[in-house]
């Protein structure tokens, strides 16, 4: 399975922060991108419990029903003090207004005076129309901070702190993030696997 210039991929995704990462990774290829989100596809019930089965889930639903490639991605916050909370529940954490603010709220309050190391997960999966796929996986660890910090990122970003660094990734540009996050290391692999490495 190999992408090249001029192919179209749809993107499995409602989030607006999640699709510009991704537009910006794969802005060098040449691909016509679109989205599940701007096309009217409603997103399948995320029934799995792992972030490898939900990526495929997600990938597999939006390349049967647009009859094209289409890349998802699941991802989130993982600490381990709260037993990998809130995991694969990260975004329902923010319920469905997206209430980021509280979600980052709930990790506090649960975590009080645990240990506060962490790390973001991102699972990219690619499939076909034809039910073939492949998952590629990249982590970020890190620190959780309070209190929220940054005004850019989306999510959990103005609270986690990647190791090596004094800022959360709210702090960061676009592309000093892009250097550490989990997505960025997942979509590594996926470059060197679908898109021949350029």
């Amino acid at each position: 399975m190999k992408l090249k210039t001029g192919d179209t991929l749809i993107l499995a995704t409602h989030n607006q922060g999640k699709l510009e990462e991704i537009q910006t990774l794969l802005s060098p290829y040449g691909l016509n991108i679109n989205s599940s989100g701007n096309l009217g596809i409603e997103e399948p019930e995320e029934t799995e419990n792992t972030f490898e089965g939900n990526a495929l889930l997600k990938a597999k639903y939006t390349a049967v029903k647009t009859g094209q490639i289409s890349l998802a991605d699941d991802s989130g916050l993982v600490v381990p003090a709260l037993d990998g909370m809130p995991g694969i529940y990260s975004a329902r954490w923010a319920g469905p207004e997206r209430n980021f603010a509280a979600a980052r709220e709930k990790v506090h309050d649960l975590l009080e005076d645990k240990p506060r190391n962490a790390y973001f997960i991102c699972v990219l999966a690619i499939a076909l129309p034809d039910g073939s796929s492949k998952i590629f996986e990249g982590q970020s660890h890190g620190m959780l901070t309070w209190p929220a910090k940054g005004e850019n990122g989306f999510g959990y970003d103005p609270i986690f702190i990647p190791s090596g660094d004094t800022r959360t990734h709210a702090q960061m540009t676009k592309s000093e993030k892009l250097r550490t996050s989990a997505r960025a290391k997942a979509f590594k692999l996926l470059q060197e696997t679908i898109l021949g490495g350029n």
